[in-house]
């Protein structure tokens, strides 16, 4: 686990790490260069670069932690990665459902697979599910989220590098928008962001601009019409 410099919460956890990239969202993955650099490094955890690798002894590490903690699961990889065992995520599951203490955020590009297992874990109220959802392209993954017995669902749309026109957020609780940061970052409209902060306020659902992006993304910063939204969920678990 570490400290997080992500705005949405306070610390990643990854019991698994690695992926590989399955849509445009995916093109100037941060992971998978921060992990290279990890291995370059000597890291024992990322010997295996950025290809799947489970983490068995991590699953004990939450249990250690002596307060609340905000955590983003999988920083580093996508939990419901077709090569990670439903035996394994069933695992990382009851890490979580066993510290109700702690707010889990998970977020993965592959809705469809979140679909086929969630019948199969326990949703304890204090996971939060997310889904990527980058263009219009990927809608669908919205509906799929939808579809499940999360308590908590929300939309992480970053990097954004297209309009969101037909967002319908009946079911969502949370909405977060970004743009893509880096050496060569797509360009992210100011009208789709306004577009995506107009239906959240029509939705009543929480809105929170991470940040513009760009190649420098601390001098773009995340100020929206002079406004730094940084709204959360009203039910947050206990």
């Amino acid at each position: 686990m570490a400290k997080s410099n992500i705005e949405w919460t306070e610390m990643t956890w990854n019991p698994t790490t690695g992926c590989n990239k399955i849509s445009a969202g995916c093109k100037y993955c941060y992971a998978e260069v921060m992990a290279k650099r990890l291995k370059g490094m000597g890291l024992p955890k990322y010997k295996n670069g950025f290809k799947i690798t489970l983490h068995e002894d991590t699953l004990s590490i939450p249990f250690t932690w002596k307060k609340p903690k905000m955590v983003f699961v999988n920083s580093m990889s996508d939990l419901f990665h077709k090569d990670i065992p439903i035996s394994f995520i069933k695992k990382v599951f009851k890490t979580m459902n066993q510290n109700t203490q702690h707010i889990f955020q998970v977020l993965t590009k592959r809705s469809d697979r979140l679909t086929q297992i969630s019948n199969k874990v326990k949703w304890t109220k204090n996971i939060w599910m997310g889904v990527t959802v980058e263009n219009s392209i990927m809608l669908n993954r919205i509906e799929d989220l939808k579809s499940i017995n999360a308590y908590l669902k929300f939309i992480s749309c970053e990097p954004l590098i297209g309009p969101l026109s037909s967002l319908n957020l009946n079911g969502i609780d949370w909405v977060i928008v970004g743009g893509e940061s880096g050496r060569s970052p797509r360009m992210m409209k100011k009208e789709w962001i306004l577009e995506i902060q107009r239906t959240c306020d029509y939705y009543k659902t929480p809105f929170f601009f991470k940040q513009w992006g760009g190649r420098s993304k601390k001098k773009s910063g995340r100020l929206l019409d002079g406004k730094t939204y940084c709204e959360m969920p009203l039910n947050i678990a206990s």
